[in-house]
């Protein structure tokens, strides 16, 4: 069964969701587990206490948060399952529709991305 990453990434700053927000996530989480698509998931604290590491030619480097350059963060993320994409799909834009209605101020970018399980998978 295909799993997928689901997340979501906002302006950095933006203030704690609404109340409204906390309360639909809830019952639509807890829908999607009683189904068995919801494996996992959670939100995110800002980049302020956030740790990087840059491999570039070969050299790691540390660079510690906060991100001056970081114009969007990711704020949320969930692991999930379904028979097929479409289904995926359609629950992604279910929970992006979540945000709209209840947090309507802020832009939020959901994305929904196929777990791969290796390089033997097409497209990997």
């Amino acid at each position: 069964m295909p799993r997928f990453m689901g997340f979501v990434r906002m302006a950095e700053g933006v203030g704690t969701p609404p109340q409204a927000l906390f309360d639909a996530m809830d019952t639509y989480i807890g829908e999607q587990a009683a189904k068995g698509v919801f494996l996992d998931g959670g939100g995110l604290y800002g980049t302020e206490d956030a740790v990087n590491f840059v491999v570039r030619q070969g050299e790691v480097t540390r660079v510690d948060g906060p991100y001056a350059e970081g114009k969007e963060v990711v704020g949320g993320w969930a692991i999930m399952q379904y028979d097929t994409v479409e289904q995926a799909v359609a629950d992604q834009e279910e929970f992006a529709q979540l945000h709209a209605k209840h947090w309507p101020e802020v832009t939020v970018i959901s994305t929904l991305r196929q777990i791969s399980n290796g390089p033997e998978e097409p497209g990997a």
